[in-house]
């Protein structure tokens, strides 16, 4: 019995090991990527971004997108794509939205082996801020416990929204 769950235990640790060393790795390359407003997630403040995608494909701001929904929390994420996985999808496209997630606090490792898999399996992009400076501009004076929807013209948020269901989300997307 001893010889068995010595075993197990050291099967255990070489698979941990193992894990670890493929998915432990961070790809993340900050130097191709950037993010700036010019006063946080205010209204007035001006908003432009270069970053990556789930699938790695760089994604810019541009003058036609219309809303940004941002999450900063696994909880808030996770209503937004619960949102999205039952719409079209064209449905971001559609509404001129991008969204927008913050994993910047997650280690290295869950982010590699379960967030970013359960993202690349959604019909949508989802922008990710990986960069902690970066989340920081994006935080500063918003609200981090609610899914923030900024209304935008010509990359300039003109309203900012705290929303905390999947009802308020959809009026303030279509």
């Amino acid at each position: 019995m001893k010889k068995i769950l010595l075993a197990l235990l050291a099967l255990t640790v070489v698979a941990a090991g193992t894990l670890f060393f493929l998915n432990g790795k961070d790809t993340y390359d900050a130097s191709k990527y950037s993010a700036t407003l010019s006063n946080g997630l205010n209204q007035g403040s001006t908003i432009a971004y270069t970053l990556p995608d789930q699938f790695d494909k760089t994604q810019r701001l541009n003058d036609s997108t219309r809303k940004l929904i941002l999450v900063f929390a696994k909880d808030t994420g996770h209503t937004v794509k619960e949102y999205l996985k039952a719409q079209p999808a064209d449905y971001l496209t559609k509404y001129a939205t991008a969204f927008i997630a913050d994993v910047s606090p997650m280690p290295v490792i869950i982010r590699n082996t379960f967030a970013l898999p359960d993202l690349k399996k959604q019909h949508y992009s989802v922008v990710l801020i990986y960069d902690k400076q970066m989340s920081q501009e994006f935080k500063k004076d918003a609200k981090t416990d609610a899914i923030a929807v900024a209304t935008l013209k010509d990359r300039k948020i003109e309203k900012i929204e705290y929303l905390k269901s999947v009802k308020e989300l959809k009026a303030a997307l279509q």
